[in-house]
């Protein structure tokens, strides 16, 4: 039996762009849509969610309660995802262990709290990001996109005694291998206006490690935090311990646009972070940044690495006002 699919239009979804054949990617108009941020995923499982796994679960309506509290501590320990697919079975879980209670010990109520939470779900899977606010020389945060959700990113870097090498280690990609290289090349042609000697590569190798080698990073947008970090290791001045930032940096400094900024935003403002390092050309984005988020932020749009250093590398009066 034949059919005319003429008129058919076919919707696809997928969680990232390269697993997609390339002549079919071709062929498709590409949505993109963002993760909910945490406080949406409170709301979805307190109006819907809960109330979903109770009918599932043979349990009445009024016979659990989970406070807001609480389901932030599930999000935040207990499932890493840009969904709620996760966070849907947990809470099943904890409506399963529920019922048992009330079967076994005839509670009519029962009250799941952050402090019991471990009874229901067990030990926390994972440690919520907390950026180290500490002010160090050659340590500098940036800000990466997952597939689930943003991470803040540490990246180190140390000088030792050499020929000129460049060391990278962390699992890092060829993308951001070759950002590292480009970001290397920038600062030895302006080695003197940062204020650093100029035979720098005849004298030290540079190592930039990038924390968690077991997880894979790639991506360009790395690019200035990579910078930022050598610059200061070189220099010996310290970066601030408040800001992160994000962005892709040329061979003559400029700093170019990057994706998933309301990801990498939220991302900061779990972790902590006051100030913000984005290119100037991402500034639109920051209208899907929750109004809530944005107030507790400052926001510093760039367009070169010159203005990128001013924020974030400390001055001797800034390092001695910080000491005070």
């Amino acid at each position: 039996m034949s059919f005319d699919l003429s008129e058919v239009m076919f919707i696809t979804t997928a969680n990232v762009l390269h697993a997609i054949p390339s002549p079919l990617l071709d062929r498709m108009e590409v949505i993109t849509l963002s993760g909910y941020t945490e406080e949406e995923k409170v709301q979805i499982a307190s109006r819907f969610l809960i109330s979903k796994q109770l009918k599932e679960n043979g349990l009445d309506p009024d016979s659990l309660q989970i406070s807001e509290n609480t389901i932030h501590k599930v999000i935040q320990e207990y499932t890493r995802e840009a969904g709620v697919r996760d966070l849907e079975r947990k809470i099943g879980t904890i409506c399963r262990k529920s019922a048992k209670a009330v079967v076994e010990k005839k509670k009519r109520i029962i009250k799941v709290n952050k402090g019991n939470l471990h009874k229901f779900l067990g030990i926390p899977k994972y440690k919520q990001d907390e950026a180290d606010k500490a002010d160090k020389v050659g340590v500098a945060t940036g800000l990466a996109w997952t597939q689930v959700g943003g991470e803040i990113l540490a990246i180190e870097v140390a000088t030792v005694k050499g020929k000129g090498g460049l060391i990278l280690t962390g699992k890092l990609g060829d993308v951001m291998k070759e950002s590292a290289q480009t970001g290397l090349t920038y600062i030895r042609s302006r080695a003197s206006e940062l204020g650093i000697d100029e035979d720098f590569n005849e004298k030290y190798d540079i190592h930039v490690h990038v924390p968690e080698g077991a997880i894979p990073k790639d991506g360009p947008s790395a690019g200035i935090t990579i910078v930022t970090a050598i610059v200061s290791a070189l220099s010996g001045k310290p970066i601030s311990g408040d800001v992160a930032m994000t962005g892709e940096v040329t061979l003559r400094g400029r700093v170019l646009p990057i994706g998933g900024v309301k990801e990498k935003v939220l991302a900061a403002h779990r972790a902590g972070i006051k100030t913000i390092i984005l290119p100037s050309l991402n500034e639109k984005d920051i209208e899907e940044i929750p109004t809530d988020v944005k107030k507790g932020l400052n926001f510093v749009f760039v367009d070169n690495m010159d203005e990128v250093l001013k924020v974030a590398l400390l001055t001797s009066e800034e390092k001695k006002s910080r000491a005070s």
